[in-house]
């Protein structure tokens, strides 16, 4: 009669989920394991991959899911068990991250409850064995790296890409666009069997076009594991293996255990509405909009009778006036306490001289605007050259931080209300603006939600922040305190 011991044993060999739950405590000392069906789900992926049934394998889900621990760790110490001489090349944006990855991968094959199960397999070799690259005397080893690290000579039968982006700075372009490079031009040709290989990419989504939108749109053959925090619809997850079926009602929690409804609300105050989509929902493009969602914006048919506490003219130039150039877009706003209104808009394609006339027009016709903001590239340069002697108030602003970082900082501000548009029926023209806005920064144009942020930007700081006693505090620490919606009326 088997004993205990060689009951789990055979369990853990047998199932990858299983042999997740026993590994626990060697990596998570003193935190009690939560299982779920999620576990399960990656697990049987992943032996499905073993099999050779997938070569293609993206995973999305949450942070703080148990991904890494699941994908990055304890799946190639738990092919070592069967098959030692498979070898792991495993990435991520950070070379100080994937090498933690190593070391725990390590921690576990060298732990008693490893050597004592299957220490007779294989043993680790004294003159290959790093923190970075370690082999064993059947020829596998694991291997970690960043993305656009080192790949010289070194060819795997696995590749996992595990985060290939960093949270701080996916939303940069030239970032994105660097890591999918070398996420299609070099880790496939790093497989040492291009029919047998298998490549699988586990993250959080962070941006319509990250390298999981990479992989959708542009790359075939990727079976497709998505679990979003939060079930948006019905859906049926397949395990691949035991054929079991998961159904997913709308609004189900992933882990509820873990994150419940208090939990996740929490951390979608805390990310915000568009990096919530994101990284919890893995929609980086929401249907409302991405950081300006449509059902945000307040409007108004009347403007308060109250005089405004103060008005600025904010506006965007083009290069040049081309049918391709960019529009040129001014815009005139209002704050009345932490309330804001965009009072007026002009929009089309100019070039310096039409550009300078309607800065007069908008002059003329708002003349409390006495700040007006012009970004200080493009055409606005030279507009402000030529116009500072004979209008007031021109000041240039230099943009800090990009597009993007511009327009989450006013996004807080949408989203709690406090932004309102004239009314479509006084002004046509406001529908294009919302639709910029929800497509931005994914759409065609941007030049207004540029004008807007700028703008509110402005109007928040520091003068917003002065009346809540917090200068120099990111505005999304406010979301939520109702004595001061109340009072300023949000």
């Amino acid at each position: 009669m088997p004993s205990l011991q060689e009951i789990r044993q055979a369990k853990a060999e047998k199932s990858l989920s299983e042999y997740i739950k026993q590994a626990w405590p060697i990596i998570e000392p003193g935190v009690d394991y939560m299982h779920n069906w999620h576990i399960d789900a990656i697990s049987e992926h992943l032996e499905a991959v073993n099999l050779g049934q997938i070569s293609r394998l993206l995973i999305n889900v949450p942070p703080r899911y148990m991904k890494s621990i699941a994908v990055t760790v304890k799946w190639p110490t738990w092919t070592w068990t069967k098959n030692a001489y498979k070898r792991f090349i495993s990435l991520s944006y950070s070379a100080t991250l994937s090498k933690k990855h190593n070391i725990n991968r390590r921690d576990i094959i060298l732990s008693p409850w490893y050597q004592e199960r299957w220490g007779d397999q294989f043993s680790l070799k004294d003159d290959k064995n790093t923190q970075m690259n370690f082999e064993n005397t059947k020829t596998g080893f694991m291997f970690a790296t960043s993305i656009g690290g080192t790949l010289t000579g070194e060819g795997g039968d696995y590749i996992i890409v595990d985060d290939p982006h960093n949270p701080q700075q996916a939303q940069s372009k030239a970032e994105r666009e660097s890591a999918i490079e070398f996420f299609r031009t070099t880790l496939p040709t790093r497989l040492n069997n291009k029919k047998t290989g298998a490549i699988i990419v586990v993250m959080q989504r962070l941006h319509e076009m990250d390298v999981s939108g990479h992989c959708l749109k542009n790359e075939e053959g990727y079976t497709h594991l998505c679990l979003p925090g939060i079930a948006e619809k019905r859906t049926i997850i397949t395990m691949p293996i035991s054929l079991r079926e998961i159904i997913r009602e709308k609004d189900d929690l992933l882990w509820p255990e873990r994150e419940g409804k208090k939990e996740i609300a929490q951390m979608k105050r805390s990310l915000g509405s568009y990096g919530f989509a994101g990284q919890y929902q893995q929609t980086p493009s929401p249907e409302d909009g991405n950081i300006l969602n449509r059902t945000w914006w307040k409007y108004y048919k009347v403007l308060p009778s109250e005089p405004f506490d103060e008005i600025v003219q904010s506006w965007d130039c083009a290069f040049k006036d081309l049918k391709t150039s960019d529009y040129v877009v001014g815009q005139v706003w209002g704050r009345l306490g932490a309330r804001f209104y965009l009072l007026d808009q002009v929009r089309g394609k100019m070039g310096i001289s039409a550009t300078m006339q309607a800065i007069r027009n908008m002059s003329a016709k708002w003349p409390k605007a006495t700040a007006k903001l012009v970004e200080d590239k493009a055409n606005g340069t030279a507009v402000i050259e030529l116009l500072q002697r004979e209008i007031p108030g021109l000041i240039p602003i230099e943009p800090e931080g990009g597009k993007i970082v511009r327009a989450q900082a006013i996004s807080y501000l949408v989203e709690a209300g406090n932004v309102y548009l004239p009314d479509p029926e006084i002004a046509s023209w406001i529908n294009d603006f919302v639709e910029e806005a929800a497509m931005f920064p994914n759409g065609e144009n941007d030049d207004q939600v540029d004008c807007c942020s700028q703008a509110l930007n402005r109007l928040m700081t520091p003068t917003v922040k002065a009346l809540f006693g917090m200068e120099g505090t990111n505005y999304e620490d406010i979301i939520g305190a109702e004595s001061l919606y109340q009072e300023y009326g949000f």
